[in-house]
């Protein structure tokens, strides 16, 4: 059965979908493999009418805690379909399906995997950007703050780690914020970018029994790198304004540390209840140990 979940170009991942490979490869052992007639569907807003296309082989298409959106509607849930949760009661909705499906993101299944013994607080705040809005910039802005910085493309163990090392996380990144509620790291969300799809947020808040109410933000755009170009030109422009746009993103990182300061000062860090983490963590566990008895049931063979 082959992992299927949302890869980026070859260099770089994204820390939600890379969870994927890091999480289940050592969940289920012995089960995954490079077979594209069956597929495993996990974590991920990866549920839309793309699906069957991206999984074209699939004969059986198994999804586990997926979250549902994207693209231009549902996919038609056939016979390949073997639904065992989803991230959330809008994902049921969409889809059509029983809420008894609606569980949680399966991220929070790190808690199995992570020893929950308390470590050494180094940041009373850390800021995680959403993935397409990271860089320097922020790096930046934390550094003048004393905050810790965690970019969603840093590999799967030092997200953890700092996350672990973090007081209170200030995500806009949402699998920081499932991952910090996961390892019992309060949370701030916030939003800096129209594009970033709420309903994806509200999905999984729903299921840990939360609002989500982001705190905006200005965008912070990243400092332009200078062209490499070798048109004399261009380059003699850029020598030019480069003073100018030196300023400029030095004026928008005070501007945004100004808020990010105020903003620690006034939001209210969120944390889900231990008795709500324990309840969806054990409905996750049966629904896992539920399907690797139908694999080794041959349930899934083609």
């Amino acid at each position: 059965m082959k992992l299927y979940y949302w890869k980026y170009p070859k260099g770089k991942q994204n820390f939600g979908d890379a969870l994927n490979p890091w999480l289940w490869e050592q969940l289920l052992p012995g089960i995954l493999d490079e077979d594209p007639s069956s597929a495993f569907v996990g974590i991920g807003t990866l549920i839309n009418d793309a699906l069957p296309r991206r999984t074209p082989n699939a004969k059986h298409r198994v999804i586990f805690s997926t979250g549902a959106g994207y693209e231009k509607g549902m996919p038609v849930l056939d016979d390949s379909y073997h639904i065992y949760c989803l991230r959330g009661p809008i994902s049921a909705q969409s889809l059509g399906v029983s809420s008894d499906l609606a569980i949680t993101d399966g991220a929070l299944l790190i808690r199995k995997l992570i020893n929950q013994s308390s470590v050494t607080k180094k940041y009373k705040f850390s800021y995680m950007p959403h993935y397409d809005l990271a860089g320097d910039a922020w790096q930046r802005v934390c550094d003048q703050l004393g905050f810790g910085y965690i970019s969603p493309s840093w590999e799967i163990e030092d997200i953890l780690t700092k996350i672990r090392q973090t007081e209170v996380l200030i995500c806009e990144a949402m699998h920081g914020a499932i991952v910090a509620d996961a390892l019992r790291t309060p949370w701030i969300p916030v939003k800096t970018n129209s594009s970033i799809l709420p309903v994806k947020w509200q999905d999984w808040c729903a299921s840990m029994q939360l609002e989500y109410q982001p705190h905006s933000l200005r965008r912070l755009h990243q400092p332009r790198s200078l062209t490499n170009s070798n048109d004399n030109t261009s380059n003699q422009w850029d020598n030019l304004l480069t003073p100018a746009r030196q300023i400029r993103q030095w004026l928008r990182q005070q501007t945004t540390a100004q808020e990010l300061s105020k903003l620690v000062k006034t939001a209210k860090p969120i944390l889900s209840s231990d008795a709500r983490i324990e309840e969806m963590l054990t409905r996750l566990e049966s629904r896992l140990e539920q399907y690797k008895l139908d694999f080794a049931e041959g349930k899934f063979k083609v």
